[in-house]
């Protein structure tokens, strides 16, 4: 493909094919079509020092919510710092199959190729949840992806896992992240297949990280390319991240955070060996290893995973049968197992307030799993769904719509008394919307009820007594 290139002050003007994009440094250009006769867009990202003299590492991110400008801005920062080009997909989607996904991404890559000087040895994938999982398979079908960035998220099936086909997998998560204990044994699974593989993690949920840690997982790319002899090698840059590792190896340890400082130091070992002598950090390594406050914390970690795995196990078995048998009695077992959680929270020992948060995410995840399956049948068991919708009451209190949705659908099928019930629940939460209560789908009659205005008037202080006209 012919390419020719006009610069235009801050900006870059190329045409590829009769179309002329600008794209300037620095900034997100959003919604650059795909091709021409294709629907698709990406959003795209050059750090202030790109020039089209020399080949360029690049960052694929993937938001299966189609959100690709959003995703892109959270790797903006680390880009311009790491000098990496980032590229993101508009429409990839959780709605549509793997396979209609990996042509989208496709499309994108190959336009993408031909617009940049791209390093051949330097692409790589990346991901938040879902977003994760993607860019983690994406190697198997696509051939030259050389590093994947997984944040929040394991390696979504080990069983397909190809060494032969693997690139280099950084994973980022937060030590109260559900996904925290599977993205322990996708590492596990890695280390025994030798693929190559880091972990960074973080004191939070499933949340995006902090830009510090996105800008380590590009560095431990960049260090990997100059391992391999993809890129020459910077001993600037190298002795550079060193110090900056060390200096945060040191930041954990000051601060008691012994097991995050032991996981941290082994990543350090297993990049840095490549490139320099690295017996000070196998000292500190032997040293943290003795120390009291790290074993105790070591043990507590061991003991809560532990406790996790078989409450993980009993909320599965539950919810299954519940879900099969129309079990509405056992909404009181989640309620207990709810109180059991915010013991938890305050628990003297970290592990366990850290599994608490994990167990939280890890049965609110379950549950919209199930409605996303449920409401994907032909037929719709309503009776189901509805028993999933009060679970997630009582496991997510402060999401209004589930309410909502048992307040309309109870009233469509007159059972004013659950209505009724979940409406002052609702209330009882903090919900302030009267004019959407008065509008809701299904309720005319149920709103022009004495009871139901009582309830309205009681927490919202005023209500309407006459019929709203639909």
């Amino acid at each position: 493909m012919r390419k020719f290139i006009i610069l235009l002050f801050l900006g870059t003007v190329f045409c590829v094919n009769a179309q002329q994009f600008t794209f300037k440094k620095g900034v997100v250009t959003d919604s650059i079509a795909v091709k021409d006769s294709i629907s698709e867009s990406f959003s795209l990202f050059l750090p202030t020092a790109f020039e089209l003299d020399k080949n360029w590492p690049i960052l694929f991110i993937f938001d299966m919510e189609g959100k690709g400008r959003q995703a892109l801005r959270m790797y903006r920062e680390a880009a311009e710092d790491q000098g990496f080009i980032l590229a993101a997909s508009n429409n990839v989607s959780d709605s549509l199959s793997t396979s209609q996904n990996i042509m989208i991404t496709g499309r994108m890559l190959n336009t993408v190729i031909k617009l940049l000087p791209i390093h051949k040895n330097r692409t790589y994938t990346a991901g938040f949840g879902e977003g994760g999982q993607f860019a983690s398979v994406l190697p198997l079908f696509v051939r030259g992806i050389t590093g994947v960035i997984s944040t929040g998220a394991a390696y979504p099936n080990l069983e397909v896992l190809d060494a032969n086909h693997a690139s280099y997998f950084i994973g980022i998560i937060g030590k109260e992240d559900f996904a925290y204990p599977d993205l322990l044994v996708t590492m596990s699974a890695f280390d025994k297949l030798k693929i190559p593989n880091d972990l960074l993690v973080f004191d939070g949920g499933h949340e995006w990280p902090e830009n510090k840690y996105l800008k380590n997982a590009m560095e431990i790319l960049t260090l990997s390319a100059m391992a391999k002899g993809h890129l020459e090698t910077d001993d600037l840059y190298v002795d550079k991240t060193y110090n900056q590792n060390l200096a945060e190896l040191t930041r954990l340890m000051n601060s008691n955070k012994s097991l995050e400082a032991f996981e941290f130091l082994e990543g350090m070992q297993s990049i840095f060996r490549l490139h320099k002598d690295v017996d000070t950090l196998k000292i500190i390594k032997r040293q943290l290893k003795r120390d009291k406050v790290f074993k105790i914390m070591k043990r507590n970690e061991s003991n809560a995973m532990l406790k996790e795995a078989f409450i993980k196990e009993d909320y599965i078995y539950y919810l299954e049968e519940d879900i099969a048998t129309y079990n509405y009695k056992n909404l009181g077992w989640w309620t207990y197992q709810m109180e059991e959680l915010k013991k938890y929270e305050k628990s003297k020992i970290l592990a366990e307030r850290q599994m608490g948060k994990r167990l939280l995410g890890f049965i609110n995840a379950l549950i919209e799993d199930n409605i996303d399956v449920l409401e994907a049948e032909k037929e719709i068991d309503y009776d189901a769904l509805s028993l999933v919708w009060m679970l997630k009451t009582i496991t997510q209190p402060k999401e209004y719509d589930y309410y909502l949705k048992i307040i309309a659908k109870s009233a469509e099928v007159e059972d004013f008394g659950t209505s009724l019930f979940y409406l002052e629940e609702l209330l009882k939460n903090g919900y302030t919307d009267k004019a959407k209560l008065y509008q809701l789908e299904n309720t005319a009659l149920l709103r022009i009820t004495p009871e139901f205005n009582q309830i309205v008037e009681k927490y919202l202080k005023e209500a309407r007594y006459e019929p709203i006209e639909d």
